[in-house]
């Protein structure tokens, strides 16, 4: 096996002698974020504030606890400001105040007074068509008993105002059995973190084995950073419900919740009905930042290149009979290119592919990289086959055109007759795949084919066919529906 994993340990949850706070991020644009609060508790009730948590925290998901048992500890009440105090936020604080306001006027440093009539805003309206639209409401100050729609300099407040704060902050009422001082761990959901994997693949001059890397990108726009924080990631479609409604949250929950030791060079890990990535050291991951790693490496993987021609597009059948006699006439020359891969451990890899981005390269002549084609996959298990469409072909085309229609007049029967062609104006032979649907009705019997095809669904037929460099194949056959 030829594949590797950049060490992956699986990095639980950071320990609370350590104090490092441990993230793990789902694909969904949310994560679970696991950190220490410092409590010095009094028997009975203590208030406490703690500032140090995301600005998209669902206050409804914390969970605050003694890791060691030893504390009969409880939240009596909990409160979450997530607006901390700015500059227009202050301005709303003292409105109908007076307050200074430090300019420059003729390149001296002046402080002028001024009351706020009305602090800068920003209000729902409606449009002339009756939708809802966002409106901003620009500051109005008095200066010298005139109105300006502007602030006349840098305000110069003289406190933060009542009940304000400076970041995203939780305060609890905690009881307590007894006093106590220990380190609490606390959990809780957050929008506004999200992960993706890329993958690259380069080809070589010739032939169909690649290099495979594969990174993933973390992005932090919770409005915090992490010093420090161990980071894992979820792979798989994890149920979390996005309206004002019971969130069924039991798996996310059971992470918060885990206090495990750590597994060394894991690479990657089955969790409950998805997969796991922990990423090998701890990292600083700050607000509005994207950290990229790489997880997983392959050499020699084997690929097949697919020409498929699909030439009325993929016409699905309804459940009804259609006997329109223009029905899936319009036709398309393009042939597809596709590449496949099957994710095995023979085949240099078998682990567990997350959902991203596949981009191919092939080496030029010179030595150089060039970019072939891209596509996104889906989360893929070991032992799955991916298949990527990566564009179409510029030297094979395809022709299809229906050379006969006939309609019974006494029997429920119609007999349609078909004929594609495939010309191959490249310098090698390749291989295509003709693919036909029967999508006029469910009962169908394929009446002299030219070439052995395969029935690979209920409505759908391929004919593989081998076409010569320069060369073209023309495949015919007659479809007989009857009801």
């Amino acid at each position: 096996m030829k594949q590797s994993i950049a060490p992956l340990s699986v990095l639980l949850f950071a320990s609370i002698a350590s104090a490092q706070p441990a993230i793990t991020v789902y694909n969904e644009n949310f994560g679970v974020v696991r950190d220490t609060v410092a409590l010095d508790l009094t028997a009975g009730i203590s208030d406490v504030s703690y500032s140090g948590v995301t600005a998209q925290l669902e206050p409804e998901s914390v969970i605050l606890r003694d890791p060691s048992g030893n504390v009969n500890l409880r939240v009596v009440e909990q409160s979450y400001r997530g607006d901390p105090v700015d500059q227009e936020r202050l301005l709303q604080m003292f409105e109908g105040q007076t307050i200074d306001f430090y300019k420059t006027l003729d390149g001296k440093e002046v402080v002028v007074k001024g009351r706020i009539i009305r602090a800068p805003s920003t209000v729902m309206t409606k449009n002339q068509y009756g939708n809802m639209q966002q409106k901003r409401l620009e500051p109005i100050v008095e200066v010298d008993g005139k109105l300006i729609t502007m602030l006349p300099g840098i305000p110069l407040f003289p406190s933060l105002g009542n009940d304000s704060v400076l970041e995203p902050t939780l305060t609890w009422k905690l009881h307590s059995d007894r006093s106590s001082n220990f380190d609490a761990q606390l959990s809780y959901l957050t929008n506004g973190m999200s992960w993706k994997a890329d993958y690259n693949l380069v080809l070589p001059e010739t032939g169909d084995d690649v290099t495979l890397t594969g990174w993933v990108s973390v992005e932090n726009n919770t409005g915090k950073t992490f010093e420090n924080a161990t980071i894992k990631l979820i792979a798989g479609d994890v149920n979390k419900v996005q309206t004002a409604q019971p969130v069924r949250r039991e798996k996310v929950y059971a992470m918060a919740m885990a206090d495990a030791a750590p597994a060394p060079q894991v690479e990657a890990k089955k969790f409950d009905e998805f997969h796991m990535y922990s990423l090998p050291l701890a990292t600083t991951l700050r607000d509005s930042e994207t950290k990229q790693v790489e997880f997983v490496r392959a050499e020699n993987v084997k690929t097949k290149k697919l020409y498929i021609y699909d030439g009325s597009g993929d016409r699905r059948f309804y459940g009804s009979l259609n006997v329109n006699q223009n029905y899936g006439q319009n036709t398309k020359p393009d042939v597809a290119i596709y590449r496949e891969i099957l994710n095995s451990e023979e085949n240099g890899l078998g682990v567990a592919l997350p959902a991203g981005r596949m981009r191919f390269y092939r080496m030029d002549d010179d030595g150089q990289m060039e970019f072939t084609g891209e596509n996104t996959i889906d989360h893929t298990p070991k032992n799955e086959t991916i298949r990527v469409y990566l564009g179409n072909a510029f030297d094979i085309v395809g022709e299809r055109k229906r050379t006969n229609f006939f309609t019974h007049k006494t029997q429920d029967m119609i007999l349609e007759t078909f004929e594609v062609e495939v010309r191959n104006r490249g310098e090698e032979a390749v291989t295509v795949q003709i693919v036909e649907h029967m999508s006029r009705w469910s009962n169908w019997e394929i009446q002299m084919p030219s070439h052995d095809f395969e029935k690979t669904d209920a409505q759908t037929i391929e004919f593989p066919i081998d076409v010569p460099a320069d060369g073209t194949v023309t495949v015919t056959y007659t479809v007989e529906y009857t009801w």
